[in-house]
Order: structure tokens, then sequence, then C-alpha cells
């Protein structure tokens, strides 16, 4: 890959490049806005880079930031000694982004020489953290293929559930989302799926849909650049919003609008 490849042109993933779970991620390091290897990126640049998609500071800081706590798998969760509520919210007030601390993707050797914490984009797979089960575009990590790599015919799914053939709508997406944890809970015996990790799953919908969409529909074209080349669709005719980015309110707006669309009952003791 050229050198001199300027910021924003997009190329294709070097062979050996460090790729995450998340195709808009993977877009922005396609695009430049990332380091293209994919590797020692630090806190900063992520988040300036979610801004290239059209999030607030904000809303972008909360995403990006706390990737940067450390990494602790879930299943060794019961070795953790318990906190308590006046050192948590001691811990709150020192720093607000550690109530998100679960998305931790962070491993202590991740430090330059001069002592900058880095993460790789393969460390956004870590399970359990803000990767999970039943994604749009990638398998279980119980299954065999991984849940880092994108599936085919997954993302051919997603894009054939579009009711008209040219725009995915919420209602298009909730019932994909459900189609999907009906087929994981046959394909994947380990299937972790409670309401925690519904949010997070309806929140990656939710930016998606008012990020490239207009919060209630996105084309179908915009989908398929996303998700089959991991690039942002700017030949398609998209454009960063620019006067009016999307903010807490009106994401957690919409994250609450797909949960309810989706309408997943979690007191099926298979489900959680």
């Amino acid at each position: 890959m050229p050198a001199s490849l300027p910021i924003g042109q997009y190329a294709k993933a070097p062979a050996d490049a460090s790729r995450s779970p998340c195709p808009v991620v993977n877009a922005l390091a396609n695009h430049g806005y990332l380091e293209r290897s994919g590797r020692e990126i630090y806190v900063e640049d992520l988040n300036a880079a979610m801004g290239h998609v059209g999030m607030s500071p904000l809303l972008g800081s909360v995403f990006a930031v706390p990737t940067y706590f450390e990494y602790h798998n879930p299943a060794l969760a019961y070795m953790r000694k318990p906190v308590g509520a006046w050192q948590r919210a001691w811990s709150l007030i020192g720093n607000p982004y550690s109530f998100f601390d679960y998305f931790g993707c962070w491993n202590e050797k991740q430090v330059t020489d001069h002592g900058r914490k880095y993460l790789n984009l393969v460390d956004l797979a870590s399970h359990g953290a803000i990767e999970h089960d039943i994604s749009l575009s990638r398998r279980d990590i119980g299954q065999e293929e991984g849940n880092n790599e994108p599936q085919s015919d997954l993302i051919k799914e997603m894009l054939t559930c579009s009711s008209d053939g040219k725009s995915l709508t919420v209602d298009d997406l909730a019932a994909f989302i459900k189609a999907r944890i009906k087929r994981q809970l046959k394909d994947n015996p380990e299937l972790v799926y409670g309401p925690a990790e519904h949010q997070v799953n309806c929140g990656q919908l939710a930016l998606m849909m008012g990020c490239f969409g207009d919060g209630k529909t996105i084309p179908v074209s915009y989908v398929k650049a996303i998700f089959e080349e991991e690039r942002l669709p700017v030949e398609e005719g998209w454009t960063k919003r620019a006067w009016w980015t999307m903010g807490l309110l009106e994401f957690f707006g919409a994250v609450s609008n797909l949960v309810t669309k989706v309408n997943v009952n979690f007191d099926l003791p298979a489900v959680a």
C-alpha cells in the first residue's frame, strides 16, 4: 500500500492488517482515519475517528474511551474482588467513563516505550466486552468460524430482509435480530445473550441507522458497502452529518425504540 495514500481515500485492508468485528471501525481504518495497519491505535485517534461518521464528541468518547480500560474475561468474573458502593461511586466521580468499564479491551502489555496505551483493532473482538454473541455479521466465539471474521451468508440475509429491496427499516432490522436469536439458540449451545448484550446489539444498530440513515431507514446500498467492503458509502451518496451530529439523547432514544421493536423475552432460560 502506498505510504502517501491520502487520509479519506479507501483501500482494502492489507493481508496482515489487524481488524475488528465492527465493520464501521474497520472502514475507518480502510479510509485512513485510523492507522491502516489497525495496530497501535491510541485513544485520542479512536475518539476522533468516531466524528468521521457523524457522532458527537461526547457520544464518540463513550464508545472510544472505555475500550482502553483493562479487559476482564467475563467467564472469570467470579474471581474478581467485589467492589463496594462507595468505592464504585468514588471511581465514577474520578472518571465517569468507568461506568462503561466492561467495554475494556486493553491488556497491560499494550504500552509503548513512552508509556502510552494502545489497542490493536483485533482487541475489540475480546469476548464479553463490547463484542457479544449474536452479531449482525459475525458468528459467535463458541462457533467454528469465530467472532471476528465477516460471514457472507449473514450479510446476505441482512440485506435481503429489506421489505422493498431498496432500504432497511427499523422493523426490518428488528426482525433480522429476532431471526438471528432464534437461529443461534439452536446453533450455539454456549450462547450468552441477556439484556446487557441486547442493549449493546441494539446500540450498534442505532448508531448505524442514525449515522448512515435517517434514524428510521437506511439504504441497502449503504449497508452493502459497510458490511461487504468495510467502506464508508460515499460513492453511494452518503455524507457525514455535519450540522447536527448524533448525540447521547438521540442515541439512547433510538436504542430504546429498537429494544421495544425486537421485544425479546429474557424470561426464557435458554436466552440468558
